[in-house]
């Protein structure tokens, strides 16, 4: 499930924006300031996955520099761009963010 909060971003979100953009479902979103944004109604949310949510399917490799998957900074922890959601770490698998 996805949260929606408004998000104070200063800036229109887009390219050449700064910020690193990755798809998520049917949108984008753009990596700003430790958490991710959305666009949503003409305005910025942000966009979270409540709740702890493994990620379905094995993982053939592990996350981290050089795996070839876009890293995203997320709070105190970096998020891996994965077949359209982002993966982070935890325990002996990943969560879906």
């Amino acid at each position: 499930m996805t949260t929606a909060n408004t998000a104070d971003t200063h800036h229109e979100h887009g390219d050449g924006c700064g910020h690193v953009a990755f798809p998520h479902g049917d949108h984008t979103d753009y990596a700003h300031d430790g958490h991710i944004d959305r666009e949503s109604g003409g305005g910025w949310e942000v966009c979270e996955v409540n709740g702890h949510t493994e990620a379905e399917g094995a993982h053939e490799h592990s996350h981290g520099a050089g795996c070839g998957h876009v890293a995203v900074p997320h709070g105190d922890h970096v998020d891996y761009v994965h077949d359209g959601s982002r993966h982070a770490a935890h325990e002996d698998h990943y969560d879906v963010h």
